[in-house]
């Protein structure tokens, strides 16, 4: 398999502060990754250094074959367009409604005046794209609610709903269970799992829970003061002092 992502040497400071020193990484299509690390190890830096969030200080990042550290303007739109990111706080406008918030995936492809039109007046299709997004994750009756109405497990869902609409080539997961209840966790990464299967989309998912990674990841990566630690399959590594 071809590498979808490819991370050399990268290295990002803030000020005087190493958040991430000398990591590399390769991630194939269709994998699916768990990287472990306390808070303050760097997984989030990581996270945002892939999508072109965060200045590199040196090295590399790839995605699909583009150097995200030299995108600009359209062509970093165009990339990040082809990243789904589901971040712990989920990221929703409550204000909105849950076929609102899902077809804001869609906002890379459209114009500023489709994106208006579209929230006052949603053609027929646009809400089955909508709808089909959600079928994925269990959620079709939920179409029209309000947003601020759903539960937290609920919202994670329109989360990873909105990311399918998107069609992304690569999805970023950052501590998507961190405020969730045990049980809802389990849901939530087996239905990750699940869709990145289905969709052959590169899953890179950050988490505090060996367990989980190990049942959910076909491949866990520790990373402690911003150092990548271990990389290994998911069995060798449960159990790994983190």
């Amino acid at each position: 398999m071809s590498s979808l992502l490819e991370i050399r040497d990268l290295e990002v400071r803030y000020g005087s502060h190493r958040v991430l020193d000398r990591v590399s990484l390769t991630a194939s299509r269709s994998e699916r990754i768990a990287i472990l690390g306390p808070s303050g190890s760097g997984k989030t830096s990581l996270m945002r250094a892939i999508n072109g969030f965060t200045p590199v200080t040196s090295g590399s990042v790839r995605v699909n074959g583009v150097e995200v550290t030299k995108a600009r303007r359209r062509a970093l739109r165009g990339l990040r367009s082809q990243i789904g990111l589901i971040s712990q706080r989920h990221d929703l406008i409550d204000g909105l409604s849950v076929h609102q918030n899902v077809m804001a995936g869609a906002l890379g492809r459209w114009s500023f005046f489709r994106a208006m039109r579209f929230l006052a007046w949603p053609l027929k299709e646009e809400l089955e794209l909508a709808r089909e997004a959600l079928r994925h994750v269990g959620l079709e009756h939920k179409l029209r609610a309000r947003t601020s109405t759903l539960s937290g497990g609920e919202h994670q869902r329109v989360a990873i709903a909105r990311a399918l609409v998107q069609k992304p080539v690569l999805l970023l997961a950052d501590e998507p269970v961190a405020s969730l209840d045990p049980r809802t966790s389990e849901q939530i990464l087996a239905l990750l799992s699940v869709l990145a299967e289905e969709t052959h989309v590169t899953l890179i998912c950050s988490l505090h829970q060996p367990e989980l990674a190990e049942r959910y990841f076909s491949r866990i990566i520790a990373i402690h003061g911003g150092q990548l630690v271990e990389t290994a399959p998911a069995t060798l590594i449960l159990g790994a002092n983190l």
